[in-house]
């Protein structure tokens, strides 16, 4: 059994790879577990405690990987089971911890559970949600807008409709059968006993199904995390189980339990409104989400990330500040997907260093665990055309080659081209001219992660809002270390006292002056309450 720090994950900031896109270690344009392994010089350098990879098992890739065709094994290009247990065991070495995402809610169509269940008289019927009416659930909102009308899909083989909360060849697991509960449960044994640290439980919140209900965030799915989670601390104890669901604050409180379900969640609505905020100049909407959330429990943590592999989400925004977040982000609807903006940090931010260092100021000082996006490190940017989510998920730029260092394939060959523009492509942006640059980006990150690393409030210490005459000025305590950040374009002043820690302010006799975009952290000579 894997001996691990049982709190590992409150302090943990976490590193987020599409190990496609990362480095291809033979040759055939498709990164691979042992080019992660290759890899691993790097973060440790970078300072990171976590990583975590995107789907690596079966898959036709009809959704990057989230379309799983078996749950307990590894796709032919990704590696072998050997090729996980030697990565994760050289993580260890370094001390970074090793966590997967698991796709819990739905399988792909091309899954042998679900060929099985289409045929007439299967045992395995009832492991899919079938119906004779696509009337059932009608409460249910439609997710994938741009794709779908309707949650529910016909199959002509199996004479039913079936039940997809996502694409259609996503079809969900009906885990009202117990037969369901326990396989996935056995599938969720078969990754940590490779070594794992933890799993992201994708779209966690749709498990059940319910009429007169959204069939989200139901009883059925909290009892069943309760369930996974007591078989996870008996069995793997230290391992972290992250979830993954697109909800206000309040309502993914649940899903810590009493520290006894998921040990950690993402805390989605956080990210639209840091660009909101940057976007008027006004920090109210992100001081509002922030006053909004509950603290989770003890052992418990929200997990915080500006960018991901997915859509800047903006369900959870006013119709208003949506049109004034596309407005800013996204003016060409090549930009845009679903309800949200298919981008990376940096082109979203217009590739403006006072930006980016700011949002990253704020998303490693505020309580919870900071997730960084593969790239985002470097300024990386994104081909917005690309089909569906790939824009964000192109190959990591390592050298000022034309392949950005991460294949030896013919470029034809690469599952997803490389960023070419003048900007962000290779020339303009990799690792290792931004390694020997103290004033890179890629500087800027490492330095300030090492900062965080020194300042255990920033991991550990509550959350206090500060009072200050802008409007344009979040200010917060995390015990003796008070946080600044001026969202405007003008300079501003606030009252304060004590050595900044890191950040671009000046302080001098009781009074912290902000530049355009700045930002400070502060430590004070008295601890607040």
């Amino acid at each position: 059994m894997t001996t691990r720090p049982e709190a590992w994950h409150r302090s943990a900031v976490i590193y987020e790879v599409a190990v496609h896109s990362f480095q291809d270690s033979n040759g055939d344009g498709f990164g691979d577990l042992a080019g992660m392994t290759k890899r691993l010089d790097y973060l440790e350098w970078l300072g990171i405690d976590a990583v975590w990879l995107l789907p690596i098992m079966p898959s036709p890739m009809r959704d990057g990987g989230y379309d799983v065709s078996n749950l307990t094994g590894v796709r032919p290009e990704f590696g072998t089971i050997d090729d996980v247990k030697a990565f994760v065991a050289d993580a260890h070495s370094r001390g970074i911890h090793v966590l997967t995402d698991f796709v819990i809610n739905h399988t792909s169509d091309q899954h042998p559970w679900f060929q099985e269940s289409r045929q007439p008289g299967s045992p395995k019927r009832d492991w899919y949600v079938w119906s004779d009416s696509p009337d059932r659930y009608s409460d249910a909102r439609v997710i994938f807008i741009d794709a779908h009308d309707s949650n529910w899909a016909w199959d002509e083989t199996a004479g039913a409709y079936y039940w997809h909360r996502f694409f259609d060849h996503q079809p969900d697991l009906n885990f009202e059968n117990p037969e369901v509960r326990e396989a996935v449960k056995d599938a969720v044994r078969f990754w940590l006993d490779l070594g794992l640290d933890g799993l992201r439980l994708d779209a966690v919140p749709y498990l059940f199904e319910e009429d007169g209900t959204n069939c989200e965030n139901l009883p059925g799915t909290h009892a069943y995390l309760k369930e996974l989670r007591a078989m996870v601390d008996a069995e793997y104890p230290g391992t972290v189980l992250l979830a993954e669901a697109n909800q206000w604050p309040e309502e993914l409180l649940p899903y810590f339990g009493d520290d006894d379900e998921c040990h950690m969640a993402f805390h989605f609505p956080l990210m639209p409104r840091l660009f909101l905020s940057l976007a008027i100049g006004d920090v109210a909407p992100v001081d509002d989400i922030i006053m909004r959330t509950p603290a989770p429990p003890p052992n418990s943590r929200w997990a915080l990330f500006l960018r991901n592999h997915d859509e800047v989400t903006l369900e959870m925004v006013t119709e208003s500040e949506r049109a004034a977040m596309i407005d800013a982000y996204a003016p060409d609807p090549s930009m845009r997907k679903n309800l949200g903006i298919r981008r990376r940090l940096t082109p979203m931010l217009g590739n403006d260093r006072r930006k980016i260092e700011l949002l990253n100021a704020v998303l490693l000082s505020l309580p919870g665990a900071p997730v960084i996006y593969y790239g985002d490190e470097i300024g990386m940017g994104d081909i917005h055309t690309l089909n569906d989510r790939d824009g964000v998920r192109t190959p990591m730029q390592w050298d000022s080659s034309a392949s950005g260092g991460w294949s030896s394939a013919d470029p034809a060959d690469f599952y997803l081209p490389v960023v070419a523009t003048e900007e962000y492509g290779p020339t303009a942006v990799n690792v290792a001219a931004q390694m020997s640059d103290p004033e890179s980006l890629l500087s800027f990150t490492r330095h300030i992660l090492q900062t965080r690393h020194d300042t255990p409030e920033l991991s550990e210490a509550g959350y206090e809002r500060l009072e200050v005459d802008s409007t344009s000025v979040l200010a917060y305590a995390r015990d003796s270390v008070l946080v600044f950040a001026n969202f405007s374009g003008q300079p501003q002043s606030v009252p304060a006292n004590g050595t900044i820690l890191a950040g671009n302010a000046s302080l001098a006799e009781g009074s912290l002056d902000l530049p355009p975009l700045g930002w400070a952290w502060v430590r004070t000579d008295e601890q607040t309450p």
